[in-house]
C-alpha cells in the first residue's frame, strides 16, 4: 500500500512534509465537495425515479382501467391485462434499484463524509494548533537572553514540551491523512459497485420478465397482422352495405316487416308501441315491446329487465280498438287484465295483431307436441328400464381449461356479480370469475383468494379436477347461505366497483353470510362423514389382496393376469446401491407394455412382492366429546367429500388442525389415508402443510409413501415435500418405498434426489431456476405427471 505522507518525515517538520501536507489538505476539501455533489445528484435522480414510478403506475391503471372496459373484446382484455401486470413488476423492479442507489450512493458516502472527513478536520485543527505552538516556543527559545538564566531554562523546558506534543499530534495527523485515503478507495468502489450491481439484477430481472412475455407478444404479433387484414375488408363490405342501402327506398318500410317464428333467441315479434298507463290520467308512453317464448314484454332501456305484459299468450286475446280517440290501436285481454296499445300505422297494427294471434296458435301446437313426447316417453318406460338410465357423460378429451370449466353448473357466470362468461377463477376457493370480480379477489391476498385466468395461464390436471369437484353453486350455497335471510343484495354486473368489493370482503373475509350449524347439527354431520369415510376405506380394501409378510432379501418375480411375467422391483432396488443412474435405468418404466398389457392392473410398475402391512392403521371413528369445524374437515379429507372440506373452511376450520385423540394427524394425513388426489390438492391450495408430522413422526409423504400413492408422492414432491425427513423409527420416505420394494416410489423420489443434487452442482437453490431442458429435469416432471394424471383417472 502506497503512504500518502511518511512517518519519519512529519517529524523532521521539512518543507518537503509541509508542502505535501498542503497539497493533502487541498485533495481532501476538492475530495468532501465532489462527494457532496454526487449525493445531491443521486438524491435528485432517486427523487425523478419515484415521481417516474407514481407517473408509471398511473400509467399502468390506466391500462388496467382500459382492460376492464374491453370485457367483450377476450383478446384486449386478456392481452392489456397481462402486460398491466408485466409493467407493474417493472415498476417494483425500479423501486428495488432507487432503495439500493440510496442504501449504496447515498448513506454509505454521507456516512464516509460526516464521520471520516470529519476526523480528518478534527485533526487538522489539532495539528495547526500545536503548530503555532510549536513555532512561539522556538522563537521565544531563540529569543532568550544569556545572561538570564531562569528565562532560559524557562524557554528551553516550553520547547522541550511542545516539540514533545507537537510529535504526537503529527503522527495522530499523519495516521489520520494516510487511513482516509486508504479508506477513500474502498469506500467509493464499494458504494459504486454495489450501485452498478443494483443495476446488472434490475435487468436481468426485466430480461427474464420479459422473455416469458415474449411468447405472448410473438402471438399477438401474428393475430394483429391478421386484424389489420380482416379490419381492411370489414371497411371495404361495410362502405358497400352503406352505399347498398342508401340507394334503397325507405318510402313504405311498413310492408317489409315479416313474422318469424325461427327468429334468433325465440323473438317472434319486436319494435316500439305507445302503451297507455292504468293510472287515473292513462298517459300513453312509448316502450320497446317484443313477443318471445309465449309472452309479450316490454323494456324502457336495453339494461331493465323486461316488463312482463301477459304472462302466457294462450290465456289471451287480441283485438282492434276503434272506441279509443287515438289511431291504431289495438287490445291484448287476458283473464286478469288488459293492455292498450298504439302502433305508428295501420300496417304495423295489423302486423302486430297477426303476430299475437299466430303466438297463440304456436304455443298451443308446443304444448301439445311436449304432451305428445311425455305420453310417448312414458308409454316406453317399461322396455328400458335396463338402459340404465341417463347416460353417463364421458370424460371430455382436449378441451380447454375454460371448455371444462364452464360445464360445471353455475360456472357460466360469474360467482359473485353474475357477469355471463367468466375467463377468471379462484383456484383455492373452485369458483369462476368476471375481469373485475378477479382483480377484487386479488386484492384480498393469497390467503383468501388466488386467482388464475382460465385462458392464459396453463391448467394442471389435478387444479382443473379440483375446479370441477366444486363450482359457483357449491360455493356460493356455503358463502350465500344466510344472504336471503339478511337481506342483503347481491351485486349485479355493471354495479359500481365499491359496491361489489364491499360485498366480496363481506362473503370471503367476514364470511357474514354463511351459516353457522349448531352443535347438534356439527356432530351429526361429523358422524355421517366419519361413516362415509369408514365405508370408502372397506371398499378399497375389500378389492386387495391379503397381505403377504415382509418380504425376504430375494425377492421372486411375479407375473400379472394375463401371464406375462412382470420384472421384479429388486432390480431397480439393488442397482441403486451402486449410484442412480443405474437405478432409473434397470427401473421399470411406468409405460412399459408389460405394465400397460392387463386391462384390470394400473398403467405403472407393479413390485414382485406386496408391501408389508401398513404401519398406517385405518383411522377409528370414536364418538367426540366436542365436535368442531376442524374435526369436520379432518373427516370430510378422509370421506373425500370437497363440499364438506369447503363448508368446514368457511366455518374457521385450521387447515392444519391437529387430531390429539387419533396420534394427532392432520386433515391433509386424513386425505391421503382416503386416496383422492383432489383432495390434497384443495388443503395445498388453502395452506396446508405439507411437512406437519404427526406424533410418529410421519409427514404426509411417509404416509402416501406406504399406502403406496404414487400420484400424491409426486404432488407433495411438486409441493416442495421433504423427502429426507425420518419418523421416530428414523425411516424416511425413501426407506419405506424400499422396504416396500415399491419401483414406483423408489424411481420418483431418487429421481428427486438427484435432480436437487444437480441443481446444487449447477449452482441453482431448490427454490431457483433450473435448465429446463435438463434431461434429468425433463425425465422427472414426466413421470409425475404421468403418474399424477393415473391416480386421478382412478374412481
Amino acid at each position: 500500500m502506497k503512504i500518502a505522507v511518511e512517518f519519519e518525515e512529519c517529524l523532521k517538520d521539512s518543507p518537503r512534509f509541509r508542502a505535501t501536507i498542503e497539497e493533502v489538505e487541498g485533495d481532501v476539501c476538492e475530495l468532501e465537495s465532489k462527494l457532496d455533489k454526487l449525493v445531491k445528484l443521486c438524491i435528485g435522480m432517486i427523487d425523478a425515479g419515484k415521481a417516474y414510478n407514481t407517473a408509471n403506475k398511473l400509467f399502468v391503471n390506466g391500462i388496467r382501467e382500459l382492460a376492464q372496459q374491453s370485457t367483450k373484446d377476450e383478446v384486449i382484455e386478456s392481452s392489456l391485462t397481462k402486460f398491466a401486470e408485466s409493467l407493474t413488476e417493472m415498476i417494483n423492479y425500479h423501486t428495488i434499484l432507487f432503495d439500493q442507489a440510496q442504501r449504496s450512493i447515498k448513506t454509505q458516502l454521507q456516512t464516509f463524509v460526516k464521520e471520516d472527513l470529519r476526523k480528518f478536520k478534527e485533526s487538522k485543527k489539532h495539528f495547526d494548533k500545536v503548530s503555532e505552538e510549536k513555532e512561539a516556543a522556538l522563537a521565544r527559545n531563540a529569543q532568550a537572553p544569556r545572561n538570564k538564566q531562569h528565562e532560559v531554562e524557562e524557554a528551553t523546558n516550553i520547547l522541550t514540551a511542545t516539540r514533545k506534543c507537537f510529535r504526537h499530534i503529527v503522527l495522530d495527523y499523519v495516521l489520520q491523512i494516510n487511513v482516509l485515503q486508504s479508506k477513500r478507495r474502498s469506500e467509493i468502489l464499494k458504494s459504486m459497485l454495489t450501485f452498478m450491481y443494483a443495476h446488472l439484477t434490475f435487468f436481468h430481472q426485466g430480461y427474464d420478465l420479459f422473455s416469458e412475455l415474449q411468447p405472448l407478444m410473438k402471438q399477438l404479433g401474428g393475430q394483429l397482422d391478421q386484424l389489420v387484414v380482416d379490419a381492411a375488408k370489414d371497411k371495404r363490405d361495410m362502405e358497400q352495405k352503406h352505399s347498398t342501402i342508401q340507394q334503397k327506398d325507405f318510402s313504405n318500410d311498413d310492408t317489409k316487416l315479416e313474422y318469424n317464428v325461427d327468429a334468433e333467441k325465440g323473438i317472434a315479434m319486436e319494435g316500439y308501441l305507445f302503451k297507455r298507463a292504468s293510472n287515473a290520467f292513462k298517459t300513453w308512453n312509448r316502450r320497446w315491446f317484443s313477443i318471445q317464448n309465449n309472452q309479450l314484454v316490454y323494456q324502457k332501456k336495453f339494461k331493465d329487465n323486461p316488463t312482463v305484459v301477459v304472462e302466457d299468450l294462450r290465456l289471451c286475446t287480441v283485438k282492434h280498438c276503434e272506441d279509443v280517440e287515438r289511431r291504431f290501436c289495438f287490445e291484448v285481454v287476458s283473464p286478469t287484465k288488459s293492455c292498450m296499445m298504439q302502433a305508428d300505422s295501420e300496417k304495423l297494427r295489423q302486423a302486430w295483431i297477426k303476430a299475437v294471434q299466430n303466438s297463440i296458435a304456436t304455443a298451443f301446437r308446443e304444448r301439445g307436441d311436449e304432451e305428445e313426447k311425455l305420453d310417448r316417453r312414458a308409454s316406453t318406460s317399461t322396455g328400458s328400464l335396463d338402459s340404465g338410465g341417463e347416460p353417463k357423460e364421458k370424460p371430455l378429451k382436449g378441451e380447454s381449461a375454460l371448455q371444462k370449466v364452464l360445464t360445471i353448473p353455475g360456472n357460466s357466470c360469474c360467482c359473485d356479480c353474475g357477469q355471463p362468461d367468466p375467463r377468471w377463477a379462484s383456484i383455492n376457493l373452485g369458483i369462476t370469475l368476471c375481469i373485475q370480480c378477479s382483480g377484487i379477489h386479488r386484492s384480498l391476498g393469497v390467503h383468501f383468494s388466488k386467482v388464475r385466468s382460465l385462458t392464459l395461464d396453463t391448467w394442471e390436471p389435478e387444479l382443473l379436477k379440483l375446479m370441477c369437484g366444486l363450482g359457483n353453486q357449491v360455493v356460493n350455497g356455503i358463502f350465500e347461505a344466510r344472504r336471503e335471510e339478511l337481506v342483503a343484495r347481491k351485486p349485479q354486473p355493471g354495479d359500481p366497483r365499491q359496491d361489489i368489493e364491499a360485498y366480496i370482503k363481506a362473503k370471503y373475509v367476514e364470511r357474514r353470510f354463511v351459516r353457522r350449524p349448531s352443535d347438534e347439527e356439527l356432530r351429526t354431520k361429523v358422524v355421517s362423514l366419519s361413516k362415509q369415510e369408514k365405508r370408502l376405506s372397506s371398499s378399497s380394501n375389500d378389492h386387495l389382496p391379503p397381505r403377504p409378510p415382509p418380504p425376504t432379501p430375494k425377492l421372486r418375480p411375479a407375473s400379472n393376469a394375463s401371464g406375462k411375467s412382470v420384472r421384479s422391483a429388486d432390480s431397480g432396488i439393488q442397482n441403486s446401491a451402486d449410484g442412480s443412474r443405474e437405478m432409473l435405468a434397470d427401473t421399470p418404466s411406468a409405460n412399459s407394455p408389460a405394465d400397460t398389457d392387463p386391462p384390470e392392473a394400473p398403467p405403472m410398475a407393479m413390485p414382485a412382492v406386496l408391501p408389508p402391512a401398513s404401519p398406517c392403521r385405518e383411522p377409528v371413528f370414536y364418538e367426540p366429546k366436542d365436535c368442531s369445524a376442524g374435526l369436520q374437515l379432518y373427516w370430510a379429507a378422509g370421506a373425500r367429500s370437497l363440499p364438506d372440506m369447503a363448508e368446514a373452511l368457511a366455518h374457521g376450520a385450521p387447515v392444519n388442525w391437529v387430531n390429539a385423540e387419533d396420534q394427532k394427524r392432520t386433515p391433509l394425513i386424513m386425505a391421503v389415508q382416503g386416496g383422492s388426489l383432489v383432495t390434497c390438492e384443495f388443503l395445498l391450495q388453502n395452506a396446508a402443510n405439507v411437512n406437519q408430522q404427526d406424533a410418529q413422526g410421519r409427514a404426509p409423504l411417509h404416509h402416501a409413501t406406504i399406502l403406496g400413492h404414487t400420484g400424491q408422492v409426486c404432488l407433495f414432491l411438486k409441493r416442495g415435500a421433504n423427502q429426507n425427513a425420518a419418523d421416530m423409527e428414523e425411516k424416511t420416505p425413501l426407506s419405506m418405498a424400499v422396504e416396500a420394494a415399491n419401483a414406483d416410489i423408489v424411481t420418483l423420489l431418487r429421481l428427486a434426489k438427484m435432480n436437487e443434487e444437480m441443481r446444487e452442482a449447477e449452482g441453482y437453490s431448490p427454490a431457483g431456476q433450473y435448465p429446463s431442458h435438463s434431461p434429468t429435469e425433463m425425465q422427472y416432471r414426466k413421470c409425475m405427471q404421468e403418474f399424477i394424471s393415473l391416480q386421478l383417472d382412478r374412481p
